[in-house]
């Protein structure tokens, strides 16, 4: 087999999934299904197949959170920096270029970050038989087959059978209502999952048919790109001369080359908590729950927190989910309505719709306790190793030790510091920050 070159695509929001996913850590993160997050499976999908390398493609906002999940499993991954998000097709279109650079026939297997996949074995099966298809020529898109008439996907339609085991693309079509949704399933369509297999110089070859600003941009971006600490920057320049089209717009519903492989396997695109609560583990009464929750006399409940403890009484069909900051309960009906109450928090400039109260960057944990006008008080979690800034205010180290050039603190010490002071955590710290309330930011 030709060298293979798993691109993940590590972008999005989840909006749906708010308050858990926010732009500052998205769905793709969060272990909502398992021990483990959903972009850490894919890559654990692709990794047992023997990748030549794996590709992650991400923003700049998301790179620390990329290699930090990655190192949690012990994955080796190249991390592609796009400047600005600009769709998926400017975005595969890079990741095929920069394959292109590392093996002119490699075959690249592109997935999404955030899907779930109940079984890997079927994955592999049908990840083979398209890449199989793409070294003969062809751009294989995953067609999952349907379990429902879902509305919330879009639809392939199948057309010849081909001698590899794929069957040609006879065409795409948008998200159905839900009479249009019953007949695709009865007429034997499949649900567009957004996956692909294609030979990373045969989708270039199309995009330079189809949308040659799209090509262009990509190989001009990947050229003048460049490294640092460790990952790959794309020239902003050329990058941002790509149209915002996805694959399915720029190439799929153009090329001769488009067909499906059909996929059995148990798959979500996780895009609503209605999505988390069919894939989780239910009990008899068709409850699920997560964290610091109990629950009476409920039935078709959803409950989840990641803070307060949570406790629900004589209902049912109703989604429950905690965070430290924000609370969302909904009728399970009305999951896709999550996006209306996300849209109204940011109208009127709530910053919920976008962070968690709770922040991680550069190894440092920091959760807000308290506050008044005047001063903020946090609580940090620092790594072992990590050189942190302490903020001008008072300090209270509960565990472990800083380091610093002219000074130790250790578990107990207290410190009014007059300067921002220079320190590295030796084993780990907790520290209370009390400072002023203008360099919250900080």
């Amino acid at each position: 087999m030709t060298a293979l070159y798993p691109v993940i695509l590590c972008g999005g929001s989840g909006t749906r999934l708010w308050p858990s996913s926010r732009p500052d850590r998205p769905k793709q993160f969060l272990k909502l299904i398992g021990e483990r997050s959903s972009f850490q499976d894919t890559i654990l999908r692709v990794t047992s197949m023997g990748a030549a390398e794996v590709v992650i493609v991400t923003g700049q906002s998301m790179a620390e959170m990329v290699e930090r999940q990655a190192a949690e499993i012990g994955a080796d991954v190249t991390v592609i920096i796009e400047p600005e998000a600009r769709d998926s097709g400017p975005a595969i279109a890079a990741a095929a270029a920069y394959v292109l650079t590392r093996d002119p026939k490699g075959i690249v297997l592109m997935l999404a970050a955030d899907h779930h996949i109940v079984e890997p074995d079927m994955f592999r099966d049908a990840a083979i038989v398209a890449t199989r298809a793409a070294e003969e020529g062809m751009i294989a898109t995953f067609g999952v087959k349907p379990t429902s008439a879902a509305t919330g996907f879009g639809y392939i339609k199948p057309g010849e059978m081909l001698d590899c085991g794929v069957q040609r693309v006879d065409s795409f079509v948008e998200k159905p209502d839900e009479i249009t949704a019953a007949r695709y399933v009865q007429d034997g369509y499949y649900w567009n999952s957004g996956n692909f297999a294609f030979a990373a110089s045969i989708l270039l070859e199309e995009l330079q048919l189809y949308e040659p600003a799209i090509a262009a941009a990509a190989l001009g971006a990947i050229a003048a790109a460049r490294t640092e600490d460790g990952r790959l920057h794309l020239d902003r320049g050329f990058f941002v001369q790509a149209p915002k089209k996805s694959l399915d717009y720029a190439v799929m519903e153009h090329t001769k080359r488009a067909v499906v492989a059909a996929a059995s396997f148990t798959w979500s695109d996780l895009g609503s908590w209605d999505a988390i609560w069919t894939s989780s583990l239910q009990d008899a009464t068709g409850n699920s729950s997560a964290g610091d929750v109990h629950l009476i006399n409920t039935k078709g409940v959803l409950a989840r927190s990641n803070g307060p403890f949570v406790g629900v009484i004589g209902v049912h069909d109703l989604m429950v989910i905690a965070e430290p900051d924000a609370v969302l309960i909904c009728h399970r009906n009305d999951a896709q309505a999550v996006k209306v109450m996300v849209d109204v928090l940011k109208a009127n400039g709530r910053d919920i719709a976008h962070r968690h109260a709770i922040s991680y960057s550069g190894g440092v944990e920091r959760q807000p306790l308290t506050r008044t006008k005047s001063t903020v008080v946090e609580l940090w979690r620092v790594e072992d190793g990590v050189l942190i800034s302490l903020p001008v205010g008072l300090i209270h180290v509960l565990e472990g030790r800083l380091a610093g050039a002219d000074e130790t603190f250790d578990t107990g010490a207290r410190a009014d510091l007059t300067s921002i002071t220079l320190v590295r955590a030796a084993g780990g710290a907790a520290i209370l920050v009390t400072r002023p309330a203008e360099d919250a930011s900080l």
